[in-house]
């Protein structure tokens, strides 16, 4: 079979391009809703995470120092669970345990993907938070700005600058962790590729297909943040 007959039986036959495009648009919705996850609740461990350290030895209020400590033990047992176990199983685990009565598949996968990405985001927060002189934080306190004000002012958008590059690799590991997605049978753009697989039993075109589609969004995500990158750097001369 020549080259073009093997593209047209792959993809122009039956419009079997159609899965690309299906599982492509699954991919994004997944990858886009995790992401806002896991910035969330990476932002929100780290913020715990940090203040528990900057705190707990100038805290004197007993009271205090057990708010902190139990929000750090709550947040280091979450971060230990997800980096300790694969992202697959916790998406199966997702799938078939805790929502199994959901018919969602979408919203399980974009629920598993972004708290497991919250755990990786919130230990790049967490450093960036850290690598912070103690200065800013007491130059927003004379301000007049309370200890919360001062962390969302001042701290964490100079902590974003300075971990934007590995944050930035966390979301392009995320969008190339979301092929699992096929695990509970949701038609993202892998298992598109492997339904044309399925059905022509040619697997060279349908994976180069999806290979090639994934290099194009990665390569394309990381020249928007090589530009975000660029116009922070003139904004701080």
């Amino acid at each position: 079979m020549s080259f073009k007959e093997r593209f047209f039986l792959n993809f122009i036959k039956d419009e079997r391009w159609h899965y690309l495009t299906d599982g492509l648009w699954v991919t994004l919705q997944v990858t886009f809703f995790a992401v806002l996850i896991g910035i969330a609740i990476g932002v929100i461990v780290a913020a715990i995470r940090s203040t528990h350290d900057k705190l707990i030895d100038k805290t004197r209020s007993p009271f205090a120092k057990l708010i902190l400590k139990f929000f750090n033990t709550i947040a280091n047992v979450y971060l230990t669970v997800i980096r300790g176990t694969p992202v697959t199983v916790q998406l199966m685990i997702a799938y078939y345990v805790i929502f199994v009565t959901s018919n969602n598949k979408v919203l399980v996968a974009v629920l598993a993907f972004g708290i497991n990405s919250g755990a990786y985001v919130a230990e790049i927060v967490r450093s960036g938070i850290m690598s912070i002189d103690e200065g800013q934080t007491e130059a927003g306190r004379t301000l007049g700005l309370n200890y919360v004000q001062t962390m969302f002012y001042i701290v964490l958008p100079q902590a974003f600058k300075n971990v934007l590059p590995a944050l930035a690799n966390e979301f392009i590991v995320l969008l190339k962790e979301t092929s699992v997605s096929g695990y509970v049978a949701l038609q993202d753009l892998t298992r598109g590729g492997d339904i044309i697989r399925g059905r022509t039993y040619d697997a060279f075109f349908p994976l180069l297909a999806v290979a090639a589609i994934y290099l194009v969004m990665v390569i394309g995500f990381t020249k928007i943040v090589s530009l975000i990158e660029r116009r922070l750097r003139k904004s701080e001369r």
